[in-house]
């Protein structure tokens, strides 16, 4: 950036030379300041982590495959998808992250007024209201939400990073947070509820909230966890609607529910471990493939690890795992070298959302945790979630790229 200004402070000099000192200074600052404020300036393919690039489009090529033997017909949509994801990602990567903090209040208030309109005039699916549609446009405002707030957050860390630590400044964290998470709650929408909170929890951690008051929460809100976990169980409780206290249910006593409630889940373990070592083969014809005998539902999006597991086997299966692994640490690798607190706390934002989000997806799949709609990133059919997903890398990218033209 410095290099740029006195480049074009000299050659102002060169061309302005005849003209008097006032006016040649005045005419230096005006080129000083429109280079100040080009959004690209600091755009630099040799500054590219092409690593995590490369990690992130192989997993999407990966999901392409697996969509497409799931539900062919959408696999071409997920193509243009990850198409205009690339070029928004370039886009964002190209826009120093600085600029976009200036503007953090406008991309909370942003993030409300979205989640609030899903309230009022989104459409249903399912027995949740989870969607807007605007201009024939039907999309999902909790994932804009999720990247919103990682920008919004950064700033409020950035700007409040010497008292970050001190009790005001938490609880007013702490109350922004809570706003946007309990409207998705509301929708319902649990499992993006609980992967909003954990976003936040990373990226306050790495702002530098003191071990001890993580000790303290964590000494309150471990048991706190469990008599709540209990309440759930109990007949009549109005902490989760019924359908959600079910699925805890089905989870904790699946033959109860294989008829019902814990059947996805059933069908997925068993297909997962009929994929043995090698798998049945892409778009397998055999009989004994659940997916073609159509009992795994929703094989597109929240079960897509179930046709991965299925078809090409527990290798394949730990092919995507060690993806999301190694694109969340390399995230927090780059996060680590960032130059300032505010990018440090972006890429920490986005590796949480990809690594945890993963983990929470292939839970389900594989019956560790109970049933929640939640994608697994860059896998699963849904172009909402993949557009926001790039942006999110696209803002790392930026991040690191960022650091290296500091350096």
């Amino acid at each position: 950036m410095t290099n740029n200004l006195d480049k074009n402070e000299n050659k102002v000099d060169r061309d302005l030379s005849g003209l008097s000192f006032e006016s040649r200074d005045g005419i230096k600052e005006v080129v000083k300041r429109s280079d100040r404020f080009r959004p690209f300036s600091t755009f630099s393919i040799r500054h590219f982590d092409f690593m995590l690039l490369f990690l992130v489009v192989l997993l999407n090529i990966i999901g392409l495959y697996a969509i497409g033997s799931a539900e062919p017909e959408l696999q071409k949509t997920q193509t243009e998808g990850m198409i205009f994801s690339l070029i928004v990602m370039t886009f964002v990567s190209a826009i120093d992250y600085h600029k976009l903090l200036k503007f953090s209040p406008l991309w909370y208030v942003t993030a409300i007024i979205l989640l609030l309109a899903v309230l009022v005039f989104g459409s249903s699916a399912g027995g949740s209201q989870r969607w807007l549609i605007i201009l024939g446009v039907r999309f999902q405002p909790s994932e804009f939400a999720k990247i919103l707030l990682i920008l919004f957050f950064a700033a409020f860390i950035m700007k409040f990073r010497e008292k970050i630590h001190k009790m005001p400044v938490i609880l007013t964290a702490v109350a922004f947070a809570l706003l946007p998470i309990g409207l998705v709650y509301l929708q319902p929408d649990l499992s993006t509820s609980i992967m909003i909170f954990i976003i936040f929890c990373a990226m306050m951690f790495v702002g530098g909230i003191s071990w001890k008051l993580i000790g303290t929460v964590l000494v309150v809100a471990v048991p706190s966890v469990i008599v709540v976990f209990n309440m759930i169980l109990q007949e009549g409780q109005t902490l989760v609607n019924d359908y959600q206290r079910g699925r805890v249910l089905a989870w904790l006593h699946p033959e109860q529910y294989e008829d019902t409630l814990s059947y996805q889940t059933m069908n997925s373990i068993m297909a997962i471990g009929s994929g043995q070592l090698l798998g049945k083969g892409y778009n397998t014809n055999e009989i004994s493939s659940l997916l073609n005998s159509g009992y795994i539902s929703e094989s597109q999006t929240d079960f897509i690890f179930t046709v991965i597991g299925e078809e090409t086997g527990f290798l394949g299966s730990v092919v995507v795992v060690l993806l999301i692994v190694l694109i969340a640490a390399r995230c927090m690798f780059l996060a680590y070298h960032a130059h300032d607190m505010a990018g440090s706390v972006i890429a920490v934002g986005v590796g949480a959302w990809i690594g945890f989000q993963g983990c929470m997806n292939i839970g389900v799949a594989t019956g560790i945790l109970p049933n929640t709609g939640i994608p697994l990133p860059f896998v699963s059919y849904g172009l909402t979630s993949l557009l926001c997903l790039y942006a999110g890398i696209g803002l790392v990218l930026n991040v690191h790229m960022q650091e290296k033209k500091r350096r």
